[in-house]
């Protein structure tokens, strides 16, 4: 039997400012929130298919997670992207031609209020290798500014980590058990998605 393919991501994200968290969210996306409640926010994109939502609750902010982005599909589409970024000044940082995460890629990046960073990329072509100024940023750790997708090298000493793929934990079908009340946002994942609710 063949699943259907999820038909919108859902991220949540902890924020310590919702009300800055708004200003850079209505910004960067170009649309207001959907829903504005006190300690919570969401947007729903169309394109890409994303809800994103925002609880304010700073003691749980993780801003070094890694980052989340958005792959564009022309060159065109990025200029116009980072020109708007520009004017409203959230661009960090750019960077045209690099090869990062074994690809060739033009992007830019912004970070919001909590330091979430976000990369707005055109994909040209897989790349056998990344830009060495990469791994010197992982060198130099301290700096905190790593924005590639490389781990850092092994330390001395240690064996290097092989990865492997194994099965899912639990089957995605449509077949899941009804959910209970609510939909898990701000709890552990349930296993019934129920995009309008957060």
């Amino acid at each position: 039997m063949k699943t259907a393919p999820f038909p919108r991501m859902h991220v949540s994200l902890y924020v310590s400012d919702l009300t800055a968290t708004l200003n850079f969210y209505t910004a960067f996306f170009g649309q207001p929130a959907t829903k504005i409640k006190p300690g919570y926010a969401k947007f729903v994109l169309e394109q890409p298919s994303l809800i994103i939502s925002f609880v304010e609750n700073p003691e749980r902010v993780q801003s070094h997670f890694g980052h989340l982005g958005f792959q564009v599909e022309t060159v065109e589409e990025l200029d116009q992207r980072l020109t708007v970024a520009r004017e409203v000044g959230l661009v960090n940082r750019e960077e045209i031609g690099t090869s990062c995460c074994y690809a060739k890629q033009d992007k830019f990046w912004v970070n919001d209020p909590d330091g979430v960073e976000w990369e707005v990329y055109y994909f040209h072509e897989d790349a056998e290798f990344n830009d060495p100024r990469y791994q010197a940023e992982y060198d130099q750790a301290a700096s905190g500014n790593t924005q590639c997708c490389i781990a850092p090298a092994p330390k001395q000493g240690v064996a290097a980590e092989v990865l492997t793929t194994a099965p899912m934990a639990f089957p995605i079908t449509d077949t899941a058990a009804p959910a209970t009340a609510g939909c898990g946002c701000g709890t552990p994942a349930t296993l019934t998605l129920v995009p309008t609710c957060c």
